[in-house]
């Protein structure tokens, strides 16, 4: 019995309460501990930063990116403490103590745990997903700055300088990812060093589409290979192509489009063409027209009138968009990774993914309510909402029994 003055423990330790407030829908400590068990991390003997909770920290560093290892720890804590007296309290660990956790923990339990929550979250009632049945999602690369030490800088690279100009002072990732254009759900990712190109790392990507998809792709996308492996997973292409490209026309249609094939290149590559139907139109720019040209594997031009194929390309740009939400929103403008070494920072790549994905489920459960497209909800807004969610999770725990983890909408 507490004395008087005193308030009586709640049980337990703080550390099994710590959760991501709003996001521990998508990220539930069972599946966590799940992911965490089937990558062999679960420990043998009681530390201050158990598995779980370096798991909720790397995503808790991305979603409060900017802040130190020890302010994010309290942030993710303050919430419980405030309210609740614990058996085994809960000292914030030191930077010195996360960094060797974050070693301990590596980046597979977050690349696995990507695996299993990142799908497309588009329903067929979701405004702008879709195109006469197929979702539409696109594919393309970015880099990240990551912090200039000699294990980043050997296993990075950094990017070549141009005329006059110095090597750039930071290494870099290279990061390739597949995008539902009507969410900007991230349900596919890769990365590698700068040396490898962002068309080496797309393979890796395609055993997430199937058919029923419509896989958008800029001219840095290119390759006859690359093209048969993303048509063999039964989705449907439409790429814009270099107007160097040879495209013999084999078939006029009233549409104005035209059958054309595309071949391997090398003398040695005796692959049978591939049949695509070509797509040319025009955009008025500054005092100057350009032209487009576009490939794709539907050759039906009652099936995919070419004007609305034309129309239909620019929503490619919105893998462009959920890129700089995550780069320039989410991590802040020139964001610089924290990561020190190759596999922390390949870590903290799938952090700021997951987080990502996780705004971006909640965003969209909340346009389906409200019956909106999830373009007229603010990302900036969501963000900043979640981050205050966390921060007063106290009567939020993951393991009451009462309203659950928690499921409303900023």
């Amino acid at each position: 019995m507490p004395r008087p003055g005193q308030v009586k423990s709640s049980g337990g330790r703080l550390s099994d309460r710590i959760a991501l407030g709003v996001l521990t829908r998508v990220f539930p400590p069972e599946l966590v501990d799940e992911v965490v068990a089937g990558c062999g991390r679960t420990e043998q003997r009681s530390r201050l930063l158990p598995a779980r909770v370096v798991v909720y920290f790397v995503l808790a560093m991305c979603l409060f990116s900017g802040q130190g290892y020890e302010e994010v720890a309290r942030l993710l804590t303050q919430g419980l403490e405030r309210v609740r007296r614990w058996d085994k309290p809960w000292r914030v660990p030191t930077t010195a103590a996360i960094g060797r956790a974050r070693r301990r923990l590596g980046p597979e339990p977050l690349k696995v745990l990507f695996d299993r929550v990142c799908r497309p979250v588009a329903t067929p009632e979701t405004t702008g997903a879709w195109y006469r049945g197929w979702r539409l999602v696109a594919v393309d690369g970015t880099v990240f700055d990551v912090p200039d030490t000699d294990a980043n800088g050997v296993f990075f690279g950094r990017p070549g300088s141009g005329r006059g100009q110095q090597r750039s002072a930071y290494p870099q990732v290279r990061v390739a990812a597949l995008v539902e254009c009507g969410t900007h759900a991230v349900f596919a990712a890769a990365t590698g060093p700068l040396s490898v190109h962002e068309q080496q790392l797309i393979p890796g990507l395609l055993d997430r589409l199937e058919p029923g998809m419509l896989l958008m792709a800029d001219r840095g996308i290119t390759g006859f290979g690359l093209w048969q492996a993303a048509s063999a997973t039964g989705a449907d292409l439409l790429w814009h192509v270099r107007k160097n490209i040879v495209l013999p026309v084999l078939e006029s249609f009233d549409d104005g489009s035209y059958l054309s094939e595309i071949v391997a290149s090398g003398d040695r590559d005796r692959r049978a063409p591939a049949r695509v139907r070509v797509i040319e139109y025009r955009l008025e720019g500054r005092g100057e027209d350009i032209v487009y040209r576009l490939i794709t594997t539907m050759c039906d031009p009652g099936q995919a009138p070419a004007a609305e194929l034309a129309a239909l390309y620019h929503q490619r740009w919105e893998i462009e968009n959920t890129l700089d939400e995550i780069k320039t929103h989410q991590g802040g403008r020139q964001l610089v990774l924290r990561s020190q070494y190759p596999d922390g920072v390949e870590q903290e790549v799938y952090g700021f993914l997951l987080v990502h994905h996780a705004l971006r489920d909640v965003m969209h459960h909340a346009a389906s309510e409200a019956g909106l497209d999830p373009d007229r909800i603010s990302f900036t807004r969501t963000l900043n909402a979640a981050r205050r969610h966390v921060t007063g999770q106290a009567a939020l725990s993951p393991l009451t029994t009462d309203p659950g983890t928690p499921s409303h909408s900023p």
